[in-house]
């Protein structure tokens, strides 16, 4: 796949991605890469995530607070908040009542 493309399409659905991740649990940047990664949607480098991360932090989607690390430096953990809930319902709905018709166009286009 063109990679210039597939950073285009990557650009547009990160955000709710990371949302959609720290649903499931709080995670510090590396891990949320890695669980990008290990999805398929990866690998996501620091220099992606972490302004994406920012952006959600800034907007009260996202809280952080860094904690020591038991065997390392301290991290910073990202947690959703009530409104990055509200905002993963809306954003997820709306990414699935786009993708599904286009879903169906392109597997009409592929297997026809």
């Amino acid at each position: 796949m063109d990679s210039d493309r597939r950073g285009q399409w990557l650009r547009g659905v990160l955000d709710i991605c990371v949302l959609a991740l720290l649903r499931e649990r709080e995670s510090y940047g590396y891990q949320l890469a890695q669980a990008l990664d290990a999805a398929g949607v990866g690998p996501i480098q620091g220099g992606t995530l972490y302004p994406v991360l920012l952006r959600l932090q800034r907007t009260g989607l996202v809280a952080a607070q860094w904690r020591e690390g038991t065997a390392g430096p301290a991290r910073k953990y990202y947690r959703l908040t009530d409104d990055g809930q509200a905002a993963l319902r809306a954003d997820g709905r709306a990414w699935l009542a786009f993708v599904a018709p286009v879903s169906d166009i392109v597997t009409k286009g592929v297997t026809g």
